[in-house]
């Protein structure tokens, strides 16, 4: 055995031995040497364990702990089992009591565990059902006990029974029931239906509340006199700090440091297909569904949204959102500029039309047939500009006069919802499209069509937009296909002409022109743009433009590559 020795009245001959037996090992303060079995009595012996690997903290092993605070709702790593269930760091609060000390684990506080024996608990709910009482279980006090639902305050304990202690008849038991069992008697047999003799039945109201929910209901869904909904409280933000230059000129006033001459009227000599996305312009919290560029110099564009707003935007410069206008309740579908640019139409979900001053945000009028509107336009005749038609859901093409605010005609032909109105023919007619599947041309102000198109093989077509020589009309077929009218005297469709690829059913995606007139371009429901050759209708070019739906494609009518796109991801992207 060994042992750590200390010699207690050895002679100094023998610590001679002991220095010269390990006079090699150097000299040692405590050495381990094995203790004869006659020294053992006058040697202290204390045994020593070593352990040549220790557990030992490396230096700073605390501080790769991550520590997760107990409010974190979202983690980014996954933590161990001991990092979630750790104890909370730092100091205790000195003044919480010791009750607000423990830690809740529920909204309200802390909840002790407790145990009801399944019987006794069904025991005192029968004897609540049956006779109005039962046990307060927090309350025992000197024999004296408390009833939770008893008329009085407090009983002793021999006068409470339950319905295991006591036989007597309960009070609903004394009840007698209608009783007819005869089944020959076919108006009068009851059966097991009978019900009590004193029983009210208190779910059908009597004749005189029946009346008064009749009258509450009826003003409800607005029977007799139509009850006219107050339109929301419009307004409209500016964005930028000055709303006017150094020179007085408004936002309306197109730049002329850009490069390009916006205020001719001549297109680009010749196009080319966009390559890149330049920017993009974010703002509207739900998808966008219409975008119109300013009339003539198109320096900036108007966009209408389902989150219930309209914003106008540059084009050049910075880019900046100018105006927003809020004045509906429901999603925007469709918006208008007038031939100067300085008032637009927005038609939405909520059954109104609006007219707004462009400059200062201000509604000029509103009306509403109490139908919603699916488009809105005004009519382009410099002299006409006080009217505008609108397609609604209720087949009708109305046309009101802003200046009155009446209606003046309608146009009342069509078999479904009109969704496109386009002027052709100098502004002479006007073509529309609806759920029908048919399309008519209309003489302006005569409420009869001169022209009914419909075949067996055409779909619905809720986009049409006119060529720039207005000669053709480009319309979003629903089977998937462009399809070419003459917008000329005939009006016939151009077989030669039809572009396909791109995937469109059931959403009403907007067909624009180049200015030149070569190419064709569309989004599709995917997000995607797709460029047609307008001579060859070969497709050019297909890119992934947007996460949802590419409602709507322009192209700049001043650039020869330039054009936008709106989704219903809520963001307008320019691609050059």
């Amino acid at each position: 055995m060994l042992a750590l020795q200390q010699y207690s009245g050895s002679s100094d001959d023998d610590a001679d031995k002991d220095q010269n037996s390990h006079k090699d090992d150097g000299e040692k303060l405590t050495h381990l040497t094995p203790i004869p079995p006659e020294r053992s009595k006058f040697s202290i012996q204390k045994q020593i364990a070593i352990s040549a690997a220790p557990n030992v903290t490396p230096t700073g092993a605390d501080e790769d702990k991550i520590l997760i605070h107990p409010d974190t709702k979202e983690l980014t790593f996954n933590p161990k089992y001991d990092e979630l269930f750790a104890p909370i760091v730092g100091p205790r609060n000195p003044f919480k009591s010791q009750q607000q000390s423990i830690e809740r684990n529920m909204v309200s506080g802390h909840i002790e565990a407790a145990h009801v024996s399944e019987f006794q608990f069904e025991n005192q709910r029968r004897t609540f059902a049956s006779y109005g009482y039962a046990l307060d279980p927090s309350v025992t006090i000197d024999g004296e006990i408390k009833v939770v639902g008893a008329s009085e305050p407090s009983t002793t304990a021999e006068e409470i029974k339950t319905v295991f202690e006591v036989s007597k008849v309960r009070p609903l038991d004394k009840r007698k029931r209608n009783r007819n069992g005869d089944p020959s008697d076919i108006e009068g047999f009851l059966g097991p239906w009978g019900g009590f003799i004193d029983e009210q039945k208190v779910a059908k109201p009597t004749e005189e509340e029946q009346a008064e929910l009749d009258e509450l209901v009826a003003k409800k869904t607005k029977k007799g006199k139509p009850v006219e909904d107050k339109p929301i409280e419009e307004k409209s933000v500016l964005h930028i700090k000055d709303a006017v230059d150094y020179q007085g000129r408004s936002f309306l006033h197109a730049p002329q440091d850009v490069g390009v001459n916006l205020k001719s009227d001549l297109p680009p000599d010749k196009c080319f297909l966009p390559k890149s996305h330049i920017h993009t312009w974010s703002g509207h919290l739900k998808g966008v569904s219409a975008i119109r560029w300013y009339p003539k110099t198109a320096h900036l564009f108007l966009s209408a949204s389902m989150d219930c707003r309209i914003k106008i935007w540059e084009v050049y410069n910075e880019r900046r959102c100018i105006r927003t206008y809020y004045g509906h309740r429901q999603a925007v579908r469709d918006v208008n500029f007038n031939n100067s640019g300085k008032q637009f139409l927005s038609a939405g979900y909520d059954r109104y039309i609006k007219l707004w001053d462009t400059e200062t945000g201000q509604v000029l009028s509103r009306f509403t047939s109490r139908k919603i509107p699916y488009c809105v336009k005004f009519n382009p005749d410099k002299n006409k500009q006080h009217l505008f038609v609108a397609g609604t859901s209720d087949k009708k093409i109305i046309c009101w006069d802003s200046r009155s605010g009446d209606i003046v005609q309608e146009y009342d032909r069509h078999l479904g919802a009109v969704n496109s109105i386009t002027f052709v023919d100098d502004n002479r007619r006007f073509v529309t499209t609806s759920d029908d599947k048919s399309l008519r041309v209309w003489e302006w102000d005569i409420p009869v069509d001169m022209k009914y198109i419909a075949d067996p093989t055409m779909h619905s077509m809720p986009a049409v937009t006119p060529a720039p020589n207005g000669k053709w009309l480009a319309c979003q077929s629903m089977d998937n296909k462009i399809v070419i009218f003459s917008a000329m005297n005939r009006f016939k469709i151009n077989r030669k002409k039809t572009f396909t690829g791109h995937m469109v059913a059931g959403y009403a995606c907007a067909v624009d022109f180049s200015p030149d007139m070569s190419y064709l371009v569309s989004g599709d429901a995917d997000g995607k743009c797709y460029i047609w050759d307008w001579k060859t209708t070969k497709l050019y070019k297909k890119w992934k433009a947007h996460d949802n739906v590419c409602i709507g494609v322009l192209w700049h009518p001043h650039e020869p590559s330039k054009m936008i796109s709106a989704g219903w991801d809520g963001l307008i992207k320019y691609w050059d």
